[in-house]
């Protein structure tokens, strides 16, 4: 990890973020994502099958949780067992040993794999309504 990471890691503690919050689960994962292996292409018809579902339902930029059909849908697409391995992988590695907040969302997501996993597809969707 690279010294940005460990400043980020620092500002999350810092936002007083709940360590329950999906907000912090999600950053952290999208904190990693370079470090999962998923083909370009196969990740962009994804997301956008996922944005199509998020359209559907209506304001396609409204906020999106954890529990979002687009969210799910964009989890059931990438999932593979390496791919949550090497998000296991890639979360164990976050220098966060002194930041209280942050070990304990680390904490939660080891915990839950299928939460990891979908707080993973939920900070790739919202890079994509980001980028939009």
């Amino acid at each position: 990890m690279t010294a940005g990471t460990r400043a980020r890691l620092e500002e999350l503690e810092r936002s007083g973020l709940d360590s329950r919050s999906s907000e912090l689960l999600v950053v952290l994962c999208w904190l990693v994502r370079a470090d999962i292996a998923i083909d370009e292409a196969e990740l962009n018809g994804a997301r956008r099958r996922a944005m199509f579902v998020l359209a559907a339902g209506g304001d396609p930029h409204r906020d999106v949780g954890l529990d979002s059909v687009a969210a799910e849908r964009l989890a059931d697409e990438l999932d593979t067992p390496e791919r949550r391995a090497q998000l296991a992988a890639a979360l164990d590695e976050l220098p966060a040993d002194d930041l209280p907040a942050v070990t304990a969302a680390m904490e939660s997501l080891r915990a839950d794999p299928e939460l990891a996993w979908r707080s993973f597809a939920l900070s790739l969707l919202a890079d994509e309504l980001a980028d939009e």
